[in-house]
C-alpha cells in the first residue's frame, strides 16, 4: 500500500472515529441512554407491583384465574383425544381434575408422552388438541392493564406535583432575592404593538383613496 493510500485511509478512519464521538455525547444520545436503563429498571418495579395486587385481586378465585377456561366442543379429529390410547383399559378423556390425574399418573401403562398431551389450567388439566377460550388470560391482562394504568397515573400525578412545588419554590425565592437587591430586577418588556384588524386596514385604505384627486382615482 503507498504512502499516499495509507495517510487517506487513516484521515477517514480519524474522521469516523470524530463524527461517532460527536454522536455518542450528544445530549439526547445519553438522555435516551439513561431513559431506557431508568425505564428497564422502573418496569420491573411496575411488573413486581402489579403481580402483587393482581395476587390480592384472585385471591379468594378456586384455583385462581387460570383456572377461568371454556373447552369447546371438537369440531374435528384433531381436537379430540385419539380413542386407540387407554390407561388402565380406559380412554383418555379432554380433561381431567387435579385428583383425577393424580390417580391417572400412577397407573402403570401411564407414560411421559401421554403427559405431554395435556397441559395444567388452574386445578385442571385439559387436551392440548381442544379449543380452549382461556378467561383467565384475559381476565388477567385487563387487570394487568389497570393496574399498570392506575400506578403510572399516580406517578405522574406526584411528579408533576413536586415539579409544579419546586418551580413555586424558585419563583419565591427568586422574588425575595429581589426583593433585596431591585436593582437587578429585569426590566419588564414592553408589550408587542398590537396589528390593525382587518377594518381598520380598510379604513384605512378608503381614506387614501379620499386623499387622492380624482384624476388618479381609478376609473369605474
Amino acid at each position: 500500500m503507498s504512502k499516499e493510500k495509507k495517510t487517506k485511509k487513516n484521515s477517514t478512519v480519524k474522521s469516523w472515529w470524530q463524527e461517532f464521538k460527536a454522536f455518542i455525547s450528544r445530549g439526547n444520545v445519553l438522555d435516551l441512554a439513561v431513559g431506557v436503563i431508568i425505564g428497564g429498571a422502573f418496569n420491573a418495579i411496575v411488573t413486581a407491583f402489579t403481580s402483587i395486587l393482581l395476587s390480592v385481586c384472585t385471591w379468594g378465585v378456586p384455583g385462581g384465574l387460570a383456572g377461568l377456561v371454556t373447552v369447546l366442543p371438537a369440531a374435528n379429529d384433531a381436537q379430540r383425544v385419539p380413542s386407540d390410547i387407554t390407561v388402565d383399559g380406559a380412554s383418555l378423556k379432554q380433561s381431567y381434575t387435579a385428583t383425577e390425574w393424580a390417580t391417572l399418573s400412577q397407573a402403570d401403562d401411564f407414560t411421559t408422552a401421554i403427559g405431554g398431551m395435556y397441559t395444567k389450567h388452574g386445578s385442571s388439566f385439559y387436551y392440548n388438541g381442544a379449543a380452549i377460550i382461556d378467561w383467565g388470560a384475559f381476565i388477567n391482562a385487563i387487570i394487568s392493564f389497570l393496574i399498570i394504568a392506575l400506578t403510572l397515573f399516580v406517578i405522574i400525578k406526584v411528579v408533576n406535583y413536586l415539579h409544579k412545588k419546586r418551580e413555586a419554590l424558585k419563583a419565591q425565592a427568586l422574588e425575595a432575592y429581589y426583593e433585596k437587591h431591585p436593582e437587578e430586577r429585569p426590566v419588564p418588556a414592553a408589550p408587542a404593538p398590537a396589528k390593525p384588524t382587518t377594518e381598520e386596514l380598510l379604513t384605512a385604505i378608503l381614506e387614501e383613496l379620499k386623499k387622492k384627486p380624482d384624476s388618479e382615482k381609478p376609473a369605474k
